[in-house]
């Protein structure tokens, strides 16, 4: 049974590393001018006591993350997190990287997370506080920010 959780560490690491290599090739220019996408970016209502609406951003970088990319986070994190406590926080944290990672490729905001990870605490804390909450508890960490790697300050 050890022998096999060394094997399931390892398989997850090495997934893990797989994941970064593959979301870091893919995110260059290779050279390919093709027409981006102009739709216009819906973004995250943010709610307050007054009920204010503003777009999510980080407190540093200013990226505008749309509120289906915001719900996109959640959904990925909130099937996880059984999975996570089984695991232990140490492994737990390379699969939350690697889902980190897959979110932010997905919805073309690599840069921004790398630029500051921060957002993920941003856009979870407007959109899924009890999704984040849990989160932080399984990785054992203050803020989710903290448990990544491999990203930016």
């Amino acid at each position: 049974m050890i022998a096999n959780r060394g094997r399931i560490t390892r398989s997850v690491l090495v997934a893990g590393t797989v994941v970064a290599g593959i979301v870091l090739t893919g995110c260059g220019d290779n050279g390919n001018d093709t027409a981006q996408d102009t739709t216009p970016m819906t973004t995250l209502p943010v709610t307050t006591a007054q009920q204010t609406t503003t777009p999510a951003t980080s407190p540093t970088a200013g990226a505008e993350i749309s509120s289906e990319a915001s719900q996109q986070l959640c959904d990925m994190i909130r099937p996880e997190l059984d999975n996570w406590r089984d695991q232990g926080s140490t492994v737990a944290k390379t699969s939350f990287n690697g889902t980190v990672q897959n979110w932010a490729a997905r919805n073309e905001l690599t840069d921004d997370v790398v630029e500051d990870k921060t957002i993920v605490d941003t856009v979870t804390t407007q959109t899924c506080p009890d999704v984040r909450q849990q989160a932080l508890e399984v990785l054992e960490v203050p803020d989710l920010a903290s448990a990544l790697v491999g990203f930016g300050g």
